[in-house]
């Protein structure tokens, strides 16, 4: 999404870009108090407010601050704007269109295919109408239609780096690695300051063991955005493709740091410990694997087996159980629930129920007796 963002503001921009250009000389050495200058699009929107005030059925306008709205990260009050002129005005596909823009800003993926095509069926036409429909169709993972909608995008612009980069993405979905590779590498030679794209040709060569080229797009990436921690675990895993375990982790508790949802960078750290049995420092990295990731291989194992090497039987227990239900019918698992329940019920017996220890207790006073007269 940072990337659609970063294109439809980018094709908003052009315009003034051009005009900037076109300037004349003399306007260009007209020196100015930058400190002093309030830009962007939140101050536009408020600039616009006078104008709906003595204008208040003037569609054009709520549909003009909904897009400066929705460019400075205000999507709900740019939907309510855009709705309102929608109510005043359903005619312009260009208000559908924004429409949708807001609501794919809310991840609502079928509203904003639905804005989408009565933008199109009103006649709006654009490259960043063919992206938005694209890149939705690949968050609902329907990868076949995204590919034929940023295929209609590339046909307008076949430069356009956004949709070189989406295509990309979606063949990667479809295990296509070739031709993954071969629309990312196009995408980073059209535009070469997208950290993203750089992170997913570094994963992809990463995953088919080529450390070599993947380190030469980790260090561009990470000069762009040294604090994006997915370029910092794809950094980490050269280091360990390449037989360097003591940098690789460096590099995966630097992208832990900075962004504590990467749970591969939790599972290797996890692994390291595991295998240098530190089961206390592998357990804190493995639940936030398993849970975000309750599937991730042999995760839950090397949890449920670190607590049962600490003594906390009860937890092994619980993890050995979902174990079970996820592999039903495996002996060795349901051999360890039988084993760790065990050792949790005799725990249990030892502390719960251990017989107090027995006082000593003085003797008991002997009366005399007379022994009987025969």
């Amino acid at each position: 999404m940072r990337l659609l963002r970063f294109f439809l503001g980018l094709a908003l921009g052009a315009p003034l870009l051009s005009a900037c250009e076109n300037a004349p000389a003399s306007r260009a050495e007209t020196m100015v108090n930058l400190t002093s200058v309030q830009s962007g699009p939140h101050i536009q929107a408020q600039e616009l407010e006078g104008a709906i005030a003595r204008q208040p059925r003037n569609a054009s306008l709520y549909a003009r601050r909904a897009a400066f709205r929705l460019d400075a990260g205000q999507v709900p009050a740019a939907l309510q704007d855009i709705n309102q002129a929608l109510d005043l005005d359903d005619a312009p596909g260009e208000f559908y269109f924004t429409k949708a823009r807001a609501l794919r800003a809310q991840n609502r993926l079928q509203a904003t295919l639905e804005a989408a095509q009565e933008a199109s069926r009103r006649g709006f036409s654009s490259p960043e109408l063919n992206l938005l429909v694209g890149e939705t169709h690949l968050a609902a993972r329907h990868y076949q239609d995204a590919i034929d909608q940023l295929d209609r995008t590339l046909q307008q612009e076949p430069d356009h780096a956004a949709a070189l980069f989406y295509k990309g993405v979606a063949y990667q979905a479809l295990t296509d690695t070739a031709q993954a590779l071969q629309y990312l590498r196009a995408s980073i030679a059209r535009d070469p300051r997208q950290p993203e794209t750089l992170h997913q040709l570094a994963f992809l060569s990463n995953a088919y063991r080529l450390p070599a080229e993947a380190v030469v797009y980790t260090r561009r990436g990470l000069k762009l955005a040294p604090a994006y921690g997915l370029l910092w675990y794809d950094h980490g895993r050269q280091f360990e493709l390449q037989n360097q375990p003591d940098s690789a982790l460096r590099c995966y508790g630097k992208a832990i740091l900075l962004d504590t949802t990467l749970y591969r960078a939790d599972y290797r750290l996890a692994l390291a410990a595991f295998r240098q049995r530190q089961y206390a420092v592998a357990i804190p990295h493995l639940q936030r694997a398993v849970r975000r990731a309750p599937r991730l291989p042999e995760a839950r194992q090397m949890l449920a087996e670190s607590y049962e090497s600490l003594g906390r039987n009860a937890d092994a227990l619980a993890q050995y159980r979902l174990l079970v239900a996820e592999n039903p019918g495996n002996r060795h698992w349901t051999f360890k629930v039988w084993k760790a329940g065990e050792k949790a019920r005799q725990l249990r017996n030892d502390t719960l129920f251990r017989r107090r220890a027995v006082e000593p207790i003085a003797p008991l006073v002997q009366r005399f007796k007379p022994s009987a007269i025969d």
